[in-house]
């Protein structure tokens, strides 16, 4: 199967999805989705108009941040922490029954400034976001390089098939995350609940990984809860 084309006896192949957050990975996310055939909405924070490239390349709507969630199945968070607080209220009020969100971030203190609730009361990167945004969320994608989106794609089987860890609390929303993976081209490990997602955290063993589901599985396994001191404020 190519990685690029729906699978074939799929039918409608028009899940609508809606992307928050235009940088490397969303961009990248755009781009996989688009051509899979799926219906994306893409906002930034600068506004649709500064979004025109991507669209023309793409074929996906830029939109206001207000509006990306308008209708979707599936909400991907890709911005700095630090401006998840930023989010307008609301955002997901029009989106589809049972939307899934997905949140692909990390903390980064240099950038996002020192937040007291991952680094002193223990709280996972995504625990705290979804307390910002307001509605559960499944943690993927965030230990990804942005290229390997566009360059690893492989066939379900092929031997050098990349996997990557999703961690989450609602299992139908985290299977559902796991086969919008797989269409992608990439297998997954279901690396827990959402309180045990510091396992693919920033400075873990699985963080830039591009390897397989065993080799992922053991790196896993080995992650430290204790934050590395490049990641702490």
């Amino acid at each position: 199967m190519d990685a690029d084309r729906p699978p074939e006896g799929r039918g409608e192949y028009d899940m609508k999805i809606g992307i928050i957050g235009a940088g490397n990975i969303g961009g990248n996310l755009t781009r996989r989705f688009t051509t899979l055939g799926h219906d994306v909405s893409v906002a930034n924070s600068r506004g649709p108009q500064t979004l025109t490239a991507l669209a023309e390349e793409t074929g996906a709507t830029p939109v206001p941040v207000e509006e990306a969630a308008r209708g979707a199945e599936i909400v991907v968070v890709t911005i700095p922490l630090k401006a998840l607080p930023d989010l307008p209220s609301g955002l997901l009020d029009e989106a589809a029954g049972g939307v899934v969100v997905i949140d692909t971030g990390n903390y980064y203190p240099q950038r996002d400034g020192r937040i007291v609730a991952i680094e002193d009361e223990g709280l996972t990167e995504s625990r705290w976001a979804e307390r910002q945004i307001g509605h559960p969320v499944i943690k993927a994608f965030n230990e990804t390089f942005a290229a390997d989106l566009l360059e690893r794609p492989r066939p379900a089987g092929a031997p050098d098939r990349m996997a990557l860890p999703v961690a989450g609390d609602d299992a139908a929303a985290k299977q559902k995350v796991r086969a919008l993976i797989d269409e992608l081209g990439f297998d997954t490990v279901d690396s827990g609940g959402l309180d045990d997602s510091w396992r693919q955290q920033p400075g873990t063993p699985v963080y830039g990984m591009q390897a397989g589901v065993d080799t992922v599985t053991k790196a896993l396994a080995e992650a430290s809860p204790e934050r590395p001191a490049d990641f702490r404020g």
